[in-house]
């Protein structure tokens, strides 16, 4: 009966129990640090590409969603009767009703988690089309992640769409959404902290307060269109659950040391005509300035076939030897990244023999679904065709990687596909490719990853779009943001927020993508913050304003020196927090609360790894850094030099325009 579900044990071993009621499943499955809940409707259920607890790879097909195949499982002692379950496990206690299989997790400090009152789940379309969860709120909690949600770095209060946008321009503070979709999210309430994982990519919606209804207690929830639901209760503090969701979700895959160096991009060289020469007269720039580069992205431009762009097409007008160009910039070492899109314009010279292959996405007819497309219209290559994988591969492969091009930057990857006619292959069986509509992105990089490992054991992958097991075949970055101050204290929150969402290389366009030429302040601001990022490149498209280059001020080249030397300077300690952070599955950046729980949670001032603390400037006419250092046994040295200061000590710091930014380095224990 609708609004009373009365649920009854149907299988049950030691580290999983099955209840059933009225054709609706509910498993759960004991999972060392977490507790694993499915609602499965239909037997039907579509595979995961983010879950790889063993870090071996997940297989083209995906994985069995329910598979425990990894996990370091649990077995706890379970008291049950026909109202409901209890059980210790996690070094906490759980309570399961069997009416309505509401779920309340305590500890000594009171309720951790808990189902919503009344009802939490959709399990007769009470509430609605599709999956839906809510779950106890509380008004002071803290909520963070969602991948890289705009605003502040708590989401409480907060409403978000869970898709992904070709968000070009977007304002960090409020738009939404973004490129990244990722189901997960901190909650930290009076109890501890919880993390929740929707194991899905079914696009949806996510409330943490917003929402009020008079018949049921406050809460927060969360919605998608896909029926059935597979998601992770993590237990910890909020550094120990943003690590095991990273671990859970197969890793961090290695970053070249190269790909710390400055790299270089923007779109006006490779639209230029003479596109060849403007890229070679890039790494001459870098030599009169003394400017070390690591790398170039190459924008599209160098696939145009008049004004539009052409995915595996070489403009030989502008670039004329492919090879010649690579070997150019390999001579010099400086890695070129060429920018590659999923879509085919219905008039690109591939596409008719692509279209006749059944490898676009689809209408029930067999009709290649198209799509406005970069002043065209074009149709998405599914990536969930074998056939159309293996092709994508051997693109990446002949067209690039053996012209010398070993590291690829997948761009434009959001798949802005809606309509719920059109289909995807489904590795077999069809499926609405809107219902799986943010995994392309992930299946679009891991291919490319695998046509430039043929060749390049540590090759260095970019996607914009990305999803939960990203990170371990790819990098990514914030998307085309604007500029603005504004803006660059909201990319700090979001950077902030993608951390806290298990990301761990990225950064974003340092002077901001779209927008106005930024001035000299928040040119040099801009710099100051990002040389400790993980990311550190400048990228632009500005219509009839000069690109956001490091010479874009050659008054203010003395002060750029010195930044770009301390990036230098910071390579070696930056490569080995990375190994680091591979190993322990942790940010490479992160806020000060996860280490000074009191600090506060939208505070300027970041850890870069986990000795160096950063105090930047995001104010317009600002020159002074007053900052509250967090608690440390051995205090913190100014800029890495002496003297010593104390933890928890008020520090205020003149920094100009003309100045490095303000660091510190905390002291090691043989220093006293």
């Amino acid at each position: 009966m609708k609004f009373d579900h009365r649920f009854k044990t149907d299988h049950c071993d030691d580290h999983s129990r099955i209840y059933k009621c009225d054709g609706v499943s509910m498993r759960i499955d004991f999972i060392r640090d977490m507790l694993r809940v499915s609602l499965i409707k239909d037997e039907e259920i579509l595979p995961t590409f983010s879950i790889d607890p063993s870090h071996t790879g997940i297989g083209r097909n995906g994985r069995d969603k329910l598979s425990l195949d990894g996990f370091e499982l649990s077995a706890p002692k379970i008291f049950e009767d026909e109202n409901s379950v209890r059980f210790r496990h996690c070094d906490l206690d759980f309570v399961i009703e069997l009416k309505n299989f509401r779920i309340t997790v305590t500890n000594e400090k009171g309720i951790l988690y808990q189902d919503r009152n009344g009802l939490a789940y959709n399990f007769e379309g009470e509430l609605g089309e599709g999956f839906i969860h809510y779950t106890r709120r509380e008004e002071e909690q803290y909520i963070y992640g969602l991948g890289d949600k705009a605003g502040n770095v708590n989401k409480n209060h907060q409403h978000f769409r869970l898709d992904t946008n070709d968000a070009m321009g977007f304002k960090a503070q409020y738009s939404d959404p973004l490129y990244k979709y990722l189901p997960f999210y901190i909650c930290e309430n009076h109890a501890g902290s919880y993390g929740l994982y929707y194991d899905t990519y079914s696009l949806g919606e996510a409330d943490f307060g917003k929402e009020h209804d008079n018949y049921y207690e406050p809460f927060n929830s969360i919605r998608f269109e896909e029926e059935n639901m597979v998601f992770y209760i993590i237990f910890g503090d909020a550094k120990q659950i943003t690590s095991r969701f990273i671990d859970m979700c197969g890793g961090i895959a290695s970053v070249p040391d190269w790909a710390f160096s400055y790299c270089g991009s923007t779109m006006e060289y490779t639209d230029a005509k003479d596109a060849d020469e403007r890229l070679r007269q890039f790494t001459k720039k870098c030599e009169d300035y003394g400017i070390k580069a690591g790398g170039f992205y190459m924008s599209s431009g160098y696939t145009q076939i008049g004004d539009k762009r052409y995915v595996f097409h070489w403009n030989k007008d502008k670039i004329p030897d492919p090879k010649d160009l690579s070997r150019y910039f390999n001579g010099r070492g400086i890695k070129l990244i060429p920018n590659v899109k999923p879509a085919f314009l219905d008039d690109h010279p591939l596409y008719d023999d692509i279209a006749r292959q059944g490898w676009f996405l689809h209408y029930p007819d067999g009709t290649p679904a198209k799509f406005p497309f970069w002043g065209g219209n074009a149709s998405y290559l599914d990536l969930t065709n074998p056939d159309a994988y293996d092709f994508w591969r051997k693109c990446v492969r002949e067209v690039l990687v053996e012209e010398g091009y070993k590291d690829i930057w997948n761009d434009n990857n959001e798949y802005d596909v809606f309509d719920k006619e059109v289909l995807a292959h489904g590795f077999g069986k069809e499926v609405s490719a809107r219902l799986i509509k943010p995994l392309f992105s992930y299946l679009m990089s891991k291919a490319s990853r695998e046509a430039c490992e043929e060749v390049n054991p540590e090759p260095f992958i970019v996607s914009r779009c990305a999803i939960a097991g990203t990170q371990a075949v790819a990098t990514t970055w914030t998307g085309d943001n604007y500029s603005s101050f504004k803006d660059l204290r909201y990319n700090h929150y979001q950077a902030m927020t993608m951390a806290l969402s298990g990301f761990c290389f990225f950064g974003p366009d340092i002077g901001g993508f779209a927008g106005p030429k930024p001035g000299k302040e928040l040119f040099i601001r801009w710099l100051q913050y990002g040389v400790f990022l993980p990311r550190f490149v400048l990228h632009s498209w500005k219509e009839g304003e000069e690109s956001t280059m490091p010479w874009l001020y050659p008054d203010m080249m003395d002060t750029v020196k010195k930044i770009f030397d301390l990036r230098e300077k910071l390579l070696p300690y930056l490569s080995e927090e990375m190994k680091r952070c591979i190993k322990e599955n942790t940010p490479l950046i992160t806020p000060l609360f996860l280490r000074d729980r009191d600090y506060d949670r939208e505070a300027d001032c970041f850890m870069c790894g986990e000795k160096i603390l950063v105090a930047p400037v995001f104010d317009e006419g600002a020159d002074i850094v007053k900052i509250r250092l967090p608690k440390s046994e051995t205090g913190f040295y100014l800029r890495g030099q002496g003297p010593l200061i104390k933890g928890e000590s008020e520090v205020k710091v003149t920094c100009t325009i003309c100045d490095l930014p303000v660091w510190f380095t905390e002291a090691d224990k043989n220093d006293h």
